[in-house]
């Protein structure tokens, strides 16, 4: 992986300035979310499921904010895209916004799992 693409994925400096540069927090905060964003995932799946345009704009708004303190840009991009669709209650265009969103995850997961 190139390191341009690293730094999409998890922003380490600013992942610790939000923790105070605290290495033992940002990796209990990683821990954390690592065994949550599969429920937000899954939220999202089920809102589009179900057609529910709301359930999803909120699941994705929090699976935003939530990526957003590892500083995940290409996460925090396809969250927010999924967010807007659900605003906008378009649900067409979201099938590739959320594989997006899922490769971002997939990518994060694997960065946040080999913190040290």
């Amino acid at each position: 992986m190139s390191e341009q693409l690293q730094e999409q994925v998890l922003d380490r400096a600013t992942a610790l300035a939000r923790v105070g540069g605290d290495l033992e927090l940002l990796k209990e905060i990683a821990a954390l979310f690592l065994d949550e964003y599969p429920r937000a995932l899954d939220d999202i799946h089920k809102a589009v499921a179900t057609g529910d345009a709301y359930v999803l704009e909120r699941a994705a708004h929090g699976l935003k904010g939530s990526v957003a303190n590892f500083g995940a840009s290409t996460a925090v991009d396809a969250a927010f895209q999924l967010e807007q669709l659900g605003r906008a209650h378009k649900l067409d265009p979201v099938p590739p916004a959320l594989a997006q969103l899922e490769r971002a995850l997939a990518c994060l997961h694997a960065e946040l799992s080999a913190i040290e």
